[in-house]
């Protein structure tokens, strides 16, 4: 940080405490990926392998942003903002990208009025998610970063080689005040409606892949997420499912179900059932949680139930 002020009596370290703490609030710092594992399990209901969270430990441990790439609704942002929670010791802060983002919109920019009235100072200042990020220690998940414009990627880069953040009006500098300042990006690459991320901006990544999980493991996920009301719903009518939900996204629909869409249909399918007074969830009960769950656009119903109705009735 550029001046003497401590960050007790800098005003925009305070502004920043006084804005953000209280929805970041500190956790227990975790960097251990066998300990993260089981956390995230219990407390998180992810299942996330050992491996994957080591490699994502491993590059914050060297100071490097991590990319999460992956068709929608694989756990990109929900993993993400889990690990960047535990590894920090503070709830982790998110913030979906936009084509027109630019530095006034994630680092700062200055109150309209107060600025006119007093000038472009720290009193007229309003500190943003990335710097607040910064200042706080603390993990920012930056989704969808191919939403983001080139100008974007580039103003970034600066942060991810120097972790630091410079105000040019204030003439202010403020640095990465340890290693639980962390970056994790996400995108669906096959997204055509989006830009591509520079070449500088790849180097910088470490780029972790992610899909939809085998069916044994989504079903684990399912049973995890739903608790006891998952017994309602058999093996059998769990595996048909999942087998009816990875026919759509291969399809070429618009809408590709995701992991969450599972676990809402098989949960609105148990909840259904048990308001009919069924002991265990019916073909007729999956379609109407189906009807209730995957129908997501107008001009895709019709295709949607049929695949459906291939499992179900």
């Amino acid at each position: 940080m550029a001046d003497s002020l401590t960050s007790e009596t800098d005003p925009i370290e305070v502004k920043v405490r006084d804005i953000y703490e209280q929805a970041y609030p500190r956790i227990r710092e975790v960097r251990n990926p066998i300990e993260a594992k089981k956390i995230l399990r219990e407390e998180y209901k992810l299942i996330v392998s050992e491996g994957l969270i080591t490699l994502v430990f491993a590059a914050f441990i060297d100071g490097l942003p991590v990319l999460f790439e992956g068709p929608p609704g694989t756990g990109k942002t929900e993993i993400g903002e889990a690990l960047l929670s535990l590894w920090a010791g503070r709830k982790a802060i998110i913030l979906p990208c936009s084509e027109n983002y630019d530095e006034y919109r994630v680092l700062g920019d200055f109150h309209p009025m107060k600025a006119y009235k007093e000038g472009f100072n720290e009193e007229s200042f309003i500190p943003r998610p990335l710097l607040a990020a910064l200042i706080l220690d603390s993990g920012i998940l930056i989704d969808e970063i191919r939403r983001s414009s080139e100008e974007f990627q580039n103003l970034l880069l600066d942060v991810i080689d120097k972790r630091r953040i410079i105000i040019p009006e204030l003439k202010k500098v403020y640095k990465a005040k340890g290693i639980g300042f962390q970056l994790i990006f996400t995108s669906n690459p096959e997204d055509l409606a989006q830009n591509e991320l520079s070449d500088a901006f790849m180097r910088r990544v470490v780029r972790i892949k992610l899909d939809y999980p085998p069916p044994d493991k989504e079903i684990e996920i399912i049973r995890l997420r739903l608790g006891t009301v998952s017994s309602l719903i058999s093996e059998d009518m769990m595996m048909k499912g999942i087998e009816a939900i990875n026919v759509l996204r291969k399809s070429d629909l618009m809408y590709k179900p995701g992991i969450a869409d599972s676990v809402r249909w098989m949960g609105i399918s148990a909840r259904i059932a048990m308001l009919r007074g069924h002991e265990r969830v019916s073909e007729e009960d999956l379609l109407e949680g189906a009807k209730a769950t995957l129908l997501k656009r107008n001009d895709e119903e019709e295709a949607v139930i049929k695949i459906i109705k291939r499992f179900f009735g």
